[in-house]
Parts: structure tokens; sequence; C-alpha cells
């Protein structure tokens, strides 16, 4: 058995976005917070389609990595393992790029994203607890986190109506 995480390998290193899922309390809120910040500022850059070609992009990176490392582990969905998270907070803010007309507004709805998409990652409800429960491989530790994502639109688009 590897000792994990070993950030001297670089499977290691991406997993857990540069050591951050090393941080001994809520690793994956903490990669969370610097994808959603990554997210906002890349998206100051780029437009919607480029944003939406690197998120399936980091899908992939995402789902091959942690297929790789999770072979080695004990407990595949590791805390230490936050890539998940970032591909799951970059699903949740993609709508800011289509709903949102102001700063006001991005900023309302991105806030929502991301404790909604935290919420629904720690809570797991279904559909979310069927993938962290039944593949136990790289697909199952990004799937869960995906579709954590996707159901925070809803409430996060919400909040933003309600809010504007």
């Amino acid at each position: 058995m590897n000792t994990f995480p070993n950030l001297k390998n670089p499977y290691h290193l991406i997993a857990t976005l540069g050591g951050i899922g090393k941080i001994p309390i809520a690793p994956g809120t903490f990669g969370s917070i610097a994808s959603w910040l990554i997210f906002i500022y890349i998206s100051h850059f780029i437009d919607s389609t480029l944003m939406f070609i690197l998120t399936v992009l980091f899908f992939i990176l995402s789902i091959w990595v942690c297929e790789k490392i999770s072979k080695d582990l004990e407990v595949k969905d590791d805390k230490s393992i936050v890539i998940d998270e970032f591909v799951g907070i970059w699903i949740a803010m993609l709508p800011v790029f289509f709903i949102a007309n102001s700063q006001y507004e991005r900023t309302i709805y991105a806030l929502a994203a991301l404790i909604f998409f935290r919420l629904f990652d720690i809570l797991k409800p279904f559909p979310v607890s069927y993938f962290d429960e039944r593949y136990k491989n790289g697909f199952g530790i990004v799937m869960d986190d995906v579709i954590a994502g996707l159901i925070a639109i809803i409430p996060s688009y919400i909040v933003l109506v309600l809010l504007t």
C-alpha cells in the first residue's frame, strides 16, 4: 500500500489540488473554495464556451487521475482527494454566464452555488449517494460531485431570482 498522499507523486499532487487535500479539517471545503476562486478569476478572461470546454477537460482529467490513484487506496474516495470538488463546483458555476447580468447577480449566484454545492456534496442526497455508494473507482469519485454540482444549480438559481 502506497502512502497517500505523497505530493512528490504527480497523480497525488493533482488529486489533492497541489496539497490542499492535506488540510486536516474540511479539505473538501477548502478544495471547493480554491476551485471556486479559480473559476471566478479565469471567468473574467475567457468566454462561456471555453469555460465549458475547460470544465469537460477537467472532468476527464479528474476521472483519469482518480482512477489511477484509487487502485492503490484502501479508502477509494480518500478525503485528501479534492480534484472532484474542483469539477463539481465548476459545473455548479457554469450557469452564471447565462443567468447573471450584473456583478451583484454574479456574486449572489456564485455564493449560492458554493453553499449549495458543499451542502449536497456533504449530505449526499439521492442521486449523489447512488454514485458515491455504487462506484468505487475514478468515475464514482468524480460523479457524485458532478451530480452535486448539477443539483446545486437549481436552488442557486432560485436564490438569485428571489434576491434580484
